[in-house]
């Protein structure tokens, strides 16, 4: 395997994000009463779907301007790690989207807050998706 499609192992970078998505879905339990769901939320945040779309909204914002704030603090654009085009990852991401919505439930609100919760249907769903995930990383990089 090229060394170049390895990631690269970042402990500061990956356990600051993972206290950022653990203090933003405590937020959003303690401060709205829901569970921090990206699939959820952005369903939510379609118009005419909610009430509450606007809290939705803001958090979707806030995700798309993070990496924005990361280029205007540190002078350097977050790199994409993905070895895809901007597009192909759009319309997989509206896709994988569409799809959690569908099966209600996605890795963000089965994997951070319900795992948290002790839920056993998340528990299930977690499994689910890494059990998938170990699969296709497999696939691609040994197979194709």
């Amino acid at each position: 395997m090229p060394l170049e499609t390895i990631t690269p192992y970042t402990p500061f970078a990956s356990l600051a994000g993972g206290v950022l998505i653990g203090l933003s879905a405590v937020m959003v339990m303690a401060l709205f009463g829901r569970i921090a769901g990206i699939a959820g939320i952005t369903a939510g945040a379609l118009p005419g779907r909610r009430e509450d779309w606007i809290w939705r909204l803001a958090f979707i914002l806030g995700l798309v301007a993070a990496p924005l704030l990361v280029f205007v603090v540190s002078g350097e654009p977050v790199a994409q790690t993905v070895p895809t085009s901007l597009v192909a990852m759009g319309i997989a991401g509206l896709l994988v989207g569409y799809g959690t919505v569908t099966g209600s439930g996605c890795t963000s609100g089965h994997g951070v807050c319900g795992l948290a919760r002790l839920s056993g249907r998340s528990l299930v769903a977690v499994a689910t998706f890494m059990a998938f995930a170990a699969g296709t990383v497999f696939v691609l990089r040994h197979l194709v």
